[in-house]
């Protein structure tokens, strides 16, 4: 556990400029303390503990003002600036180096009669402020997501998508090179 505060703290200090130092990385962000709540709150889910999860990330809700179900798989390298109103479902899938904004919803719609109802993002993406990404869609590598978009159909990898609903409005042309 150790070894992961330091490692989510020194990913911090890169992403965010107002962090100052290691320290008040590990103790006064909010988006640290909601990893390590649900770390143990996945474990129990994944032990089938359901309540019990679900009542010990219902405290890192209270806690952060984040809500992250013990269901949702997330990368490592995961940063949420500033954090307030942010909500993770259940079979949502966050990749590594992903940032987020305050208010970022990961949901579902409401009528999916599949297993999968919340979106997978994959690595190296920002999302906005207020963004809202719904259903079982997919928000490629290296993708953008403008403040408050909503997002009902697949992101392509290396564009940035913006509005409501959401449109592509930059593409990289030849986004190849960025794969390495």
């Amino acid at each position: 556990m150790f070894k992961f505060l330091i490692k989510e703290g020194r990913n911090i200090l890169e992403k965010d400029p107002a962090a100052k130092n290691l320290f008040e990385t590990i103790f006064c962000y909010p988006s640290l303390k909601i990893l390590i709540y649900h770390k143990i709150a996945h474990w129990l889910y994944n032990k089938k503990r359901y309540t019990l999860s679900r009542i010990i990330s219902q405290r890192g809700r209270r806690k952060t003002g984040i809500e992250i179900h013990p269901g949702a798989k997330i990368g490592k390298k995961f940063f949420i600036d500033h954090g307030m109103g942010v909500v993770i479902g259940e079979t949502a899938e966050v990749g590594d180096n992903v940032l987020i904004y305050h208010g970022v919803t990961l949901g579902g719609v409401g009528n999916e009669t599949s297993a999968k109802r919340h979106p997978t993002i994959e690595d190296d993406v920002i999302i906005g402020a207020g963004a809202k990404i719904l259903g079982p869609i997919t928000i490629g590598k290296g993708a953008k997501i403008g403040a408050n978009a909503v997002v009902l159909e697949d992101v392509p990898a290396y564009t940035t998508a913006v509005g409501i609903p959401a449109r592509i409005v930059k593409k990289k042309e030849n986004y190849l090179m960025y794969v390495i």
